[in-house]
C-alpha cells in the first residue's frame, strides 16, 4: 500500500507531543546569546533541547533563521513560554519577556491545514462549551468571562494569552487534550485571547 502524509499528522494528533523525529522534517535554526544586540556567547540549537542552562547562563538576545519555536523559562519546557517567528530579538523585551532567563526550547513542527479546538467553562471537559477555528482577540465578551477550564485541540497549533489582544503571558497548545488549564502551563483559567500559529517559516 503506498505512503500517505495522514498517518504522519494522526500521530500528532495522538501523542502528548511532535515528536523529535517528526520536527527534523522541516529544519529550523535558531540562536541564543548571552548578551542584548546578540553580543557574548551564544548557542545555536536546531532541534528540541531540554536543558540549554549548560550552554549559557542568561539569554537576552536570540536570532532565529529558520523556523517557528517556543522558548521556555525553566528546563523541561516550563515556566514562561515565548512564541518566535523568524527574525532578530535584540532584547528580551522584544519576544515579551518577563526576565532573561529562557532554559528549554522546542521547535514547532510545520502544518498548514485548518484549526480547530473547542475550549470549556469547567475541567474534564464539562459545563458550557465553544468552538474556535479562528483568532479571537477578546475572549472575555464571547466565553465565560474568559475562563477556560479545559480544551480539546482538535487541528492545528493555538496560542492562549492572558490578556486581550495577544498580550500578556502565552500557552502553547498542540493537538491533544487538556483536562485542566496547568495541562498547559497556567496557574489559572483566565485567557483574554487565543490565535492560531499560522506562521511557521
Amino acid at each position: 500500500m503506498s505512503h500517505v502524509p495522514w498517518p504522519v499528522y494522526k500521530e500528532v494528533l495522538t501523542c502528548k507531543w511532535a515528536s523529535s523525529a517528526l520536527n527534523t522534517l522541516t529544519m529550523g535554526k535558531i540562536i541564543f546569546f548571552e548578551e542584548k544586540n546578540f553580543q557574548g556567547r551564544h548557542y545555536e540549537c536546531s532541534s528540541d533541547s531540554a536543558e540549554l542552562q549548560a550552554h549559557l547562563t542568561r539569554c537576552n538576545s536570540i536570532r532565529v533563521e529558520s523556523g517557528c519555536w517556543m522558548a521556555y523559562e525553566k528546563p523541561n519546557y516550563s515556566g514562561y513560554q515565548y512564541m518566535l517567528h523568524k527574525g532578530e530579538y535584540p532584547d528580551y523585551h522584544h519576544w515579551a519577556g518577563f526576565n532573561d532567563c529562557i532554559q528549554s526550547c522546542r521547535m514547532i513542527p510545520s502544518y498548514q491545514g485548518n484549526h480547530k479546538m473547542k475550549i470549556f467553562e469547567r475541567s474534564d471537559f464539562e459545563g458550557q462549551a465553544m468552538e474556535l477555528i479562528e483568532d479571537c482577540p477578546d475572549l472575555r465578551t464571547h466565553f465565560h468571562n474568559g475562563d477556560i477550564f479545559s480544551a480539546s485541540v482538535m487541528e492545528g497549533y493555538w496560542i492562549l494569552h492572558e490578556h486581550p489582544n495577544y498580550s500578556g503571558r502565552q500557552y502553547f497548545l498542540h493537538p491533544g487534550e487538556y483536562r485542566r488549564f496547568s495541562e498547559w502551563g497556567s496557574t489559572s483559567p483566565a485567557t483574554g485571547s487565543l490565535k492560531r500559529v499560522t506562521e511557521l517559516n
